[in-house]
C-alpha cells in the first residue's frame, strides 16, 4: 500500500512515529472528451482573459480575490515559507470525545496509520487504550499545505484518521430553503412509516451494496470495445523534415501528383485501354449474321 505521508502520533509525552495509506479509492469511471469530427482528445489551455495568449506554467502565480476585480498577489516563496513553519508532521491529539457525539457531515476522507520504524508498541498502546475506552482521539494535521481537524480512532485492529471539515465549513442546516418546520402527519401515516422501517431493518454488511451504475456502464464499454465499436484519431500530418527548398517543392509534387515518365505525362490506364479498344472495334469488320435455327414445333 502507497505511503503518502510520514510523521508522528502524540498525545501528552507519547510520540508515534506514524505512515499514512489512503484507505478509500475513487472508483467513479472518467469519460474522455474527444472531438466528434476526428475523435481527438480535446486540450484545454490557460487563456489570459486581457491578451487571449496562451500562459505558460511560469507566468502564473497565485492571488487573492479580496473584492470584485481586485487581486493581492502572493509569492511562491511566501506561500513555501509559511508552510514549511506550521508543517511540523506531526498529528497532535489534542482531546478525546465519544465517536457518537461526531455527526457524520463533518467526516471527509479516512486513511490507514501505520507505525513507522520503532513506533510498533506505542501504536498497539494507543489502539488498545482507545478500544477499553471506547473514545477517539480528536487532533490536527497539516497535509498537503492545508491544516486539517483529524479523528483517530480503531477500526479493524488498525489505527484510522478520519479527516473532518471545521465547524465554519459546515453550511447551517437552517439555509436550506423549503424545509417544512411543523410536521404535518397523522398517527396512521407515522405508524405505517414506522412499520416499513421496521420491515427494512437489518444488519449493515456493506458488501451487499454495489455500484448498478458503474457496472453496467462497465459492461456497455466492453461489449462496444467487443464488438470493434471504437474510434481513433484520425492521423495528424506531420511536415517532413526536409531543409531544402528545392526537396521541399519536389516532394510536395510527388505527393501531389502522379508520377512522369520520361518528359511526357503519364496518360491514365483506364483511358488507355479505352482508346484501344474503341481503335480495335473501328478496324475488324463486322462478322456476317448467322441465320437463326427454325422452331419446331411440339405436337400435344
Amino acid at each position: 500500500m502507497h505511503t503518502m505521508w510520514k510523521g508522528s502520533i502524540s498525545f501528552g509525552l507519547v510520540n508515534i512515529p506514524i505512515k499514512l495509506h489512503t484507505a478509500t479509492e475513487d472508483k467513479d469511471i472518467k469519460l474522455r472528451t474527444l472531438h466528434n469530427k476526428c475523435h481527438a482528445p480535446i486540450k484545454y489551455e490557460k487563456i489570459c482573459t486581457v491578451c487571449e495568449q496562451e500562459v505558460k506554467p511560469e507566468d502564473i502565480v497565485k492571488a487573492y480575490e479580496y473584492t470584485k476585480g481586485k487581486f493581492v498577489v502572493l509569492d511562491q516563496e511566501d506561500l513555501e515559507k509559511l508552510r514549511k513553519e506550521n508543517e511540523e508532521k506531526a498529528v497532535e491529539i489534542i482531546d478525546f470525545v465519544k465517536m457518537e457525539e461526531i455527526d457524520p457531515i463533518y467526516f471527509d476522507r479516512s486513511y490507514y496509520m501505520s507505525p513507522n520504524e520503532g513506533g510498533g508498541k506505542a501504536y498497539s498502546l494507543l489502539r488498545k487504550a482507545l478500544q477499553e475506552s471506547q473514545k477517539v482521539g480528536i487532533a490536527k494535521i497539516i497535509i498537503r499545505s492545508k491544516e486539517q481537524m483529524a479523528v483517530i480512532r480503531v477500526y479493524e485492529n488498525t489505527l484510522v484518521m478520519e479527516t473532518i471539515h471545521f465547524p465554519d465549513e459546515v453550511r447551517r442546516a437552517g439555509d436550506v430553503p423549503n424545509v417544512p418546520a411543523d410536521d404535518k402527519v397523522t398517527d396512521k401515516e407515522l405508524a405505517t412509516a414506522i412499520m416499513l422501517i421496521d420491515q427494512l431493518t437489518t444488519e449493515f454488511e456493506p458488501e451487499k451494496y454495489t455500484d448498478e451504475y458503474r457496472t453496467a456502464l462497465l459492461e456497455l464499454i466492453e461489449a462496444k470495445r467487443t464488438g470493434q465499436e471504437t474510434v481513433t484519431p484520425t492521423a495528424k500530418e506531420t511536415p517532413s523534415n526536409v531543409t531544402d527548398l528545392m526537396a521541399a517543392l519536389q516532394a510536395s509534387i510527388d505527393r501531389t501528383k502522379p508520377r512522369s515518365e520520361g518528359t511526357g505525362r503519364k496518360e491514365p490506364a483506364i483511358k488507355k485501354e479505352t482508346a484501344i479498344k474503341k481503335e480495335t472495334t473501328a478496324k475488324k469488320p463486322a462478322a456476317p449474321r448467322k441465320k437463326a435455327a427454325p422452331k419446331v414445333k411440339k405436337e400435344a
